[in-house]
């Protein structure tokens, strides 16, 4: 155990090498999509008729415009910031009228703030696109791709495609734990709760695979209990709220033998488990060790922790969004989000399982 201990940095450098040289080659060739939240959502709700929405200042404060985009971050998210690092131009929301020509093969952001894994998470937000509906405009993609550069070469572009989905935290917060005694916690125990999510959320994965997905980063959730908003509500002391700590600690596991399930079935390394939540947790538990000042207090926002409302003009602010975990009272800061990120490039299987980004890279390079 010690040797392989001892052997790793050696082997992340070997890859790094690797990822570097291949980067550009990749970056040319691979199609981005993007499904899921609003932790991944860059902008299709701006044209939805809908209160899940980031189009307002200060929004985008560190965005290079410095003007709200639609995400819910002071600047980059998490795919804009995994289409930096691969020398890639950055997937435009779906539903922008701008995302047609050339454009249309960079790939496309089908994410709504809002949305679940269950359709009936995140009604009060009325108008969001569903993942039922998210990958029906990935089928309607195909079909505009086609017209363009024909079905054979639209296949090979899905196929090629580095492919991300971010799902599950509103399915217990805007559902099962939104209001005492919701519908759902009423229907279901949570830990029958979390496999009825994770039986729903397979078929979601098998769909994606049906159309033509190949190499699929998929998301845990957060720790839950422990953004600015729970901690407002439901924390006295500071400390993260217990039962949705323990929402997210059954939700996690399971859903990663979910994944090694669905890739033992296709024989093939499609799925890959990005562990956000010991992401996350790395700075949660110790945020100075990361450079910043606090993981509890959210940069923009009211009340207790800056947990209360929505990040609006007349929020609190703070000087300098580096210096926080938390943009607003759900959503990580830019930072926060690089954080995540490089784990998602070069973190061990303790954050990425079976691989990680750079590794995928790697082989793809080979095959």
């Amino acid at each position: 155990m010690a040797s392989r201990i001892s052997a790793w940095p050696l082997i992340q450098t070997l890859i790094l090498v690797t990822f570097a040289s291949i980067s550009p080659q990749l970056a040319d060739a691979r199609a981005f999509f993007v499904f899921g939240d609003s932790l991944v959502d860059n902008g299709n709700n701006n044209y939805l008729i809908t209160s899940a929405r980031a189009d307002s200042p200060p929004y985008g404060i560190d965005y290079p415009t410095h003007r709200p985009t639609g995400r819910f971050s002071n600047g980059l998210n998490i795919p804009d910031i995994i289409s930096e690092q691969l020398g890639m131009e950055p997937t435009m929301p779906y539903l922008s009228p701008f995302l047609k020509g050339d454009k249309l093969l960079v790939g496309a952001n089908f994410a709504s703030a809002g949305v679940g894994i269950l359709n009936d998470t995140g009604i009060q937000f009325l108008n969001i696109i569903r993942i039922g509906k998210q990958i029906e405009y990935f089928q309607q993609y195909q079909t505009r791709v086609a017209g363009q550069i024909g079905p054979d070469q639209t296949r090979v572009l899905v196929n090629q495609a580095l492919v991300l989905i971010t799902l599950g935290g509103n399915d217990f917060v805007n559902n099962y734990y939104l209001v005492p005694f919701s519908a759902r916690s009423r229907q279901f125990s949570l830990p029958d709760y979390v496999r009825f999510l994770i039986s729903e959320y397979r078929k979601v994965l098998t769909k994606l695979y049906d159309l033509g997905a190949r190499r699929v980063l998929v998301t845990g959730t957060g720790p839950l209990g422990c953004v600015p908003a729970e901690l407002a509500q439901r924390s006295r002391g500071g400390e993260c709220a217990v039962e949705l700590m323990r929402a997210a600690a059954l939700f996690n596991p399971q859903l990663t033998e979910m994944i090694s399930s669905v890739n033992s079935e296709i024989g093939a390394d499609v799925f890959v488990a990005a562990n956000t939540y010991t992401m996350h947790m790395d700075f949660v538990s110790n945020p100075q060790a990361y450079g910043f000042i606090t993981s509890k207090i959210a940069c923009c926002g009211q009340g207790p922790y800056n947990g209360i409302g929505l990040c609006t003009p007349l929020s609190n602010l703070c000087p300098n969004r580096d210096l926080y975990a938390f943009w607003d009272p759900f959503h990580p800061s830019e930072r926060a989000n690089r954080i995540i990120v490089q784990q998602i490039l070069t973190g061990d299987n303790k954050y990425m399982k079976p691989m990680n980004l750079s590794t995928i890279l790697a082989v793809d390079s080979r095959t």
